[in-house]
């Protein structure tokens, strides 16, 4: 069997500090002994590693940029895309799932009140315990701002009635971050709560059975009179739109990185192929053609690596077009990860179709990469809409 890999060497990028250097191979040791041996196995047999995710919590992975005052490491978005390549390069599946609970903590940890942030600031960030994010529903996927979970205030408390559908880790985690309507039509009429899984109430659907991420559990969660106090109120009432949006941004960033790591793992396997499998008379790597195809994959994934960080440079600064360079480097990263996961399975001809290499799982993984956080279709939407409506450069 093949099923783990080897993870690639490269030389220090030269934009790196010495601290992300050390981050990258922090994450690169933990993904060879903690991912590797286990990761076609956890894919086959559609396993939550609920362990081994907390041992990525011991190092400070379950809350890379969540404030030190509530727990987490506190570092940058550039920081948290480095760490999530590395990882991805092996499982893209668990990598992902690190990094919707990384999104989903920070957005609790940045806006809850100060007594409920201590609450499940250090559990979260430590990973003790793991959050979802709860906003496609049913009927509202790429127009969210359409949603009809609703929060009616009831006392002391808010009452939620509703459903959400492909919710990541649901009845595997612990809180989730619900997106409810408590006033009108539209994205004005939305507010963000914390939500404890367990409270009375939530109903969850059957753990769908999907193409790839199968090491996360994927369901539907209804919300049935489903009762949280005011202060699980994040931010301010009508402001749960922007705050999801916000929180996206920073969950693009998290996904494309992920890409890039599939990428990476890809073209490493396929550099193993080329050096050993033989063909008339010769290793495959000998071959022009197949040279050149290598070629386009790796500085498809250097383009695409420099975005992310580039855009992850935007987010951590505050710059104002953050947004649609999240966006750019989203769409961007996401569609050339997948076509060069692709590329490598055609150079492993009929063996990177079968389960003993690890090519047909990274491409699965990371296809849906292309779907959330936002359609690559509403990224070309988001990117548009800013050259149409600005007199702003992209630099």
């Amino acid at each position: 069997m093949v099923a783990a890999m080897d993870i690639h060497v490269t030389p220090p990028p030269w934009d790196l500090g010495e601290d992300q250097l050390a981050f990258r191979e922090a994450a690169r040791a933990f993904a060879v002994a903690e991912l590797a041996p286990h990761a076609a196995r956890w894919d086959a047999h559609c396993e939550f590693p609920r362990e081994a995710i907390g041992k990525a919590g011991e190092l400070g992975f379950c809350g890379l940029y969540v404030d030190e005052i509530a727990g987490g490491s506190g570092l940058t978005r550039l920081d948290a895309a480095i760490v999530f390549e590395e990882l991805a390069a092996i499982d893209p599946s668990t990598a992902a799932f690190i990094s919707i609970h990384n999104m989903a903590t920070w957005m609790l940890t940045a806006h809850a009140l100060p007594a409920l942030r201590d609450v499940w600031g250090p559990p979260l960030a430590s990973g003790r315990k793991l959050a979802s994010y709860c906003l496609t529903e049913p009927g509202a996927g790429s127009d969210a701002a359409s949603l009809k979970t609703r929060a009616v205030r009831d006392g002391d408390h808010y009452v939620i009635d509703g459903a959400k559908a492909f919710i990541s880790g649901a009845g595997a985690t612990d809180v989730m971050v619900v997106m409810a309507r408590t006033g009108g039509n539209g994205a004005g009429g939305i507010s963000a709560f914390a939500v404890p899984a367990d409270a009375q109430g939530i109903g969850y659907g059957r753990k769908e059975e999907k193409l790839g991420w199968n090491s996360q559990p994927t369901r539907g969660v209804s919300f049935d009179g489903v009762r949280v106090p005011l202060d699980h109120l994040l931010g301010e009432q009508g402001g749960g739109f922007r705050l999801a949006m916000k929180g996206l941004d920073g969950g693009r960033t998290n996904i494309a990185a992920c890409s890039l790591g599939a990428a990476q793992g890809a073209i490493d396997a396929a550099r193993r192929y080329m050096g050993e499998r033989r063909q008339f008379g010769k290793k495959i790597g000998e071959f022009q053609a197949l040279q050149f195809k290598l070629a386009d994959m790796a500085t498809q994934l250097v383009a695409a690596r420099q975005m992310v960080h580039t855009a992850a440079r935007k987010l951590d600064a505050g710059t104002p077009d953050a947004s649609v360079w999240c966006a750019m480097a989203k769409r961007f990263a996401t569609d050339a990860g997948f076509a060069i996961c692709n590329d490598a399975l055609q150079i492993h001809g009929g063996y990177g179709y079968i389960r003993e290499y690890p090519i047909e799982r990274l491409l699965r993984d990371c296809r849906v990469h292309q779907i959330l956080e936002g359609t690559n279709e509403i990224m070309r939407v988001i990117i548009a809409r800013h050259l149409l409506n600005t007199e702003e450069e992209l630099r």
